[in-house]
């Protein structure tokens, strides 16, 4: 059954106060992220019923980045309290504004959620989702874009961007929608050379099981964690986890560990 667009309107206001709620002691992870899960799902709808009326009255919808970051704040807020929890102070958080950083082949970077400290990157967020879209363009464009962003990260750390630190923490965190596209078996093209024998007859979704486990083996991102999530069973939170490596509870595991870390010899103080 389809919700109306007020309902969903209602789901939402609910649901981003809960958003602000705090974690409590790292308890009920998985409950946590299936609240954000389904405030994902519950704001991508009700956006989508927004820009349906506007184009019935031919006026301009907020979209890009916009909606974007909307959609994504249940897991910025989980995130951010889950830090909390482990002793970084709030001053130290940006998760709303001033999330710039330099790159090394670009000016900047805007990232999802950084903690800094005296001039000092403790860890750096990136969040992204694959859902209603075409899917062979854009996992392509997923694959270029996160690798080519931690190569610009690592070569600015190297070159001193981020202050005198020892390594920072960089985390990578992929929400796929779980529907017969991206569970369909794909074929590759193979006209000059042979494809990795993992990849053949791989469906979008084990692809990007690989793509982010070999984010984190080849030493891109610190973490990754990967969640599968139908849109219409999503509203309610449910989700699944195809591997344990790139699972919440590791992910938060590697997190806390690194804030914890800073904390122990005194940056964090």
């Amino acid at each position: 059954m389809e919700l109306c667009s007020a309902t969903i309107l209602l789901y939402i206001y609910r649901d981003s106060a809960i958003m602000e709620e705090k974690v409590g002691k790292f308890e009920g992870i998985n409950a946590q992220l299936s609240k954000a899960i389904s405030y994902f799902w519950r704001t991508r709808a009700h956006q989508l019923n927004r820009q349906k009326t506007f184009s019935y009255y031919n006026e301009p919808a907020a979209s890009g980045p916009v909606t974007s970051s909307e959609r994504l704040k249940g897991f910025i807020n989980l995130i951010t309290e889950l830090l909390l929890e482990a002793g970084v102070k709030k001053q130290y958080i940006y998760y709303k504004k001033d999330l710039e950083i330099p790159g090394f082949f670009r000016p900047y970077k805007e990232w999802d959620l950084l903690v800094i400290k005296d001039y000092r990157l403790i860890l750096a967020l990136q969040v992204k989702f694959h859902v209603g879209l075409t899917f062979g363009n854009l996992f392509n464009t997923r694959i270029e874009e996160a690798v080519g962003v931690a190569q610009d990260f690592w070569i600015a750390y190297r070159e001193g961007s981020y202050g005198k630190t020892v390594k920072p923490w960089l985390g990578y965190m992929l929400l796929l929608e779980d529907c017969p596209a991206t569970r369909a078996q794909n074929r590759v093209k193979e006209p000059h050379f042979k494809v990795s024998p993992e990849f053949m007859n791989a469906s979008f979704a084990k692809r990007y099981e690989l793509f982010c486990r070999r984010l984190v083996s080849e030493g891109f991102y610190t973490a990754a964690v990967y969640i599968l999530s139908d849109k219409r069973e999503g509203l309610r939170g449910h989700y699944t986890e195809p591997a344990e490596d790139l699972s919440f509870d590791m992910f938060v595991q590697s997190l806390v560990t690194q804030a914890t870390n800073y904390k122990s010899i005194g940056t964090m103080e």
